[in-house]
């Protein structure tokens, strides 16, 4: 979800750029199920148009219509979504509406926290029943320990007995790291941006392409081996290897082994794979069992993918599958809720 709050931060910016409000609407608490979690939020601006999402479409209508009273008084307010009787869904969902006024060192800190992919956290002050209250609104913690809240003017009170206080841990926007460039790659690219990740792309030293050949992605390098920087690759990073050449592979494998991944994947049959880590272990004979525990290979669920593009989501699929900890199978084929209980 915070690569959703980051495209929330940067149209409200943009917006009060042009002298626009705007509000943020936040899911704060769920009884039953629905769409999409506690935690989601959407924007909307003064002229109804919305930058994101909480539901399927039904509930932002609503939530448009309730707004018109924040942007009227200037004051946070809380409504409930009955989804039993629209959607089917059997929630019921509240939600937290309040004006945005972002002040400038919040700005400042915020986009330094996502550079140096930082976590930070948000609290929503909230009361379980429509209508406006006084110390509702929500607020930004910061590693540092310093606070804004999204409001700037926002008075809270965390000791208030009368609210709840709805808390989200943001971790850093997840990252796929792609070493090599052909086409594959950029379709993988393209898939992995549309899914709200980070994309990087390393490419050999004698490449001509740019970073305009990649839709999506954030940075382009086309560096020798040693010149690459594996310092920001954390456990919030994938990485797939796709240079299509065996001894390219092996070098990069050995380039990465002191670094913590949340996924290495691989192309190529499963014997391609046997070969690249007995290679790979005589060269790094000390490299650990959690390192070699994230190497994937071949790369993706088995879904029938034969095109590039259908490559691209069995990777994708199979990285959001190992990350959130699931084992993937038709949602037809489970019992109870689609989100189980954190």
């Amino acid at each position: 979800m915070t690569h959703e709050f980051i495209d929330i931060v940067h149209q409200a910016i943009e917006l009060e750029k042009q002298h626009l409000k705007s509000v943020l609407a936040s899911v704060v608490a769920l009884d039953g199920s629905s769409y999409r979690r506690p935690g989601v939020r959407m924007l909307i601006d003064e002229h109804g148009n919305m930058t994101g999402a909480v539901s399927g479409g039904c509930v932002e209508k609503e939530i448009l219509r309730q707004s018109a009273l924040v942007f009227q008084t200037g004051q946070s307010k809380m409504m409930t979504y009955d989804g039993r009787y629209r959607l089917g869904c059997e929630g019921v969902l509240y939600i937290l509406i309040e004006p945005i006024l972002f002040s400038s060192t919040f700005v400042e800190r915020f986009f330094e926290c996502v550079e140096q992919r930082d976590s930070f956290e948000i609290q929503s002050f909230y009361n379980k029943s429509e209508g406006i209250f006084t110390g509702v609104g929500s607020l930004v913690k910061f590693e540092s320990r310093e606070v804004f809240a999204i409001h700037k003017d926002f008075e809270y009170v965390t000791n208030s007995e009368s609210l709840t206080i709805f808390s989200q841990s943001m971790t850093p926007r997840f990252k796929l790291l792609i070493i090599g460039g052909e086409h594959d790659a950029v379709q993988l690219c393209k898939y992995a941006a549309f899914t709200g990740w980070d994309v990087e792309i390393i490419s050999g030293i004698s490449d001509s392409r740019s970073l305009s050949n990649f839709p999506g992605a954030k940075m382009f390098k086309a560096v020798s081996l040693e010149d690459m920087d594996v310092a920001r690759i954390d456990q919030q990073t994938a990485v797939v290897l796709m240079t299509h050449n065996f001894a390219s592979d092996l070098r990069y494998l050995v380039a990465l082994q002191a670094t913590n991944p949340a996924y290495i994947g691989l192309l190529g049959p499963s014997r391609r794979r046997e070969d690249l880590l007995n290679q790979f272990v005589e060269y790094c004979s000390d490299v650990s069992e959690v390192f070699l525990d994230c190497i994937h290979g071949p790369a993706g669920l088995d879904i029938g993918a034969e095109t590039p593009q259908e490559i691209a989501v069995s990777i994708i699929s199979e990285i959001l599958a190992i990350v959130r900890n699931k084992n993937p199978k038709s949602l037809s084929r489970k019992s109870g809720r689609i989100h189980a209980e954190e």
